[in-house]
């Protein structure tokens, strides 16, 4: 089973990561407002990166590892995979 760590950018600027085994259903959820909390209110949100993962344990250590990264990181890890 593929599993993807992902990063939405919202309506206000800010970036939400998470992870899901389908990517195209978990946008639907946040921009349909039954995402996480954090994106419910942030509506509509848009897909700025993902990136495949083994399982669902190595996507959960790789969101962490996302989640602490500073924005100006995350941004350099979205125009890496946006130049691609």
């Amino acid at each position: 089973m593929t599993v993807f760590v992902y990063i939405v950018e919202c309506a206000d600027q800010t970036l939400y990561t998470g992870w899901t085994t389908d990517i195209k259903r978990r946008l639907a959820a946040h921009n349909a407002g039954k995402g996480a909390k954090y994106t419910r209110s942030r509506t509509p949100v848009c897909l700025v990166y993902a990136e495949a993962q083994p399982n669902p344990s190595a996507a959960m250590r790789r969101e962490v590892e996302i989640k602490r990264l500073r924005r100006s990181q995350k941004l350099q890890l979205i125009a890496a995979f946006q130049a691609k």
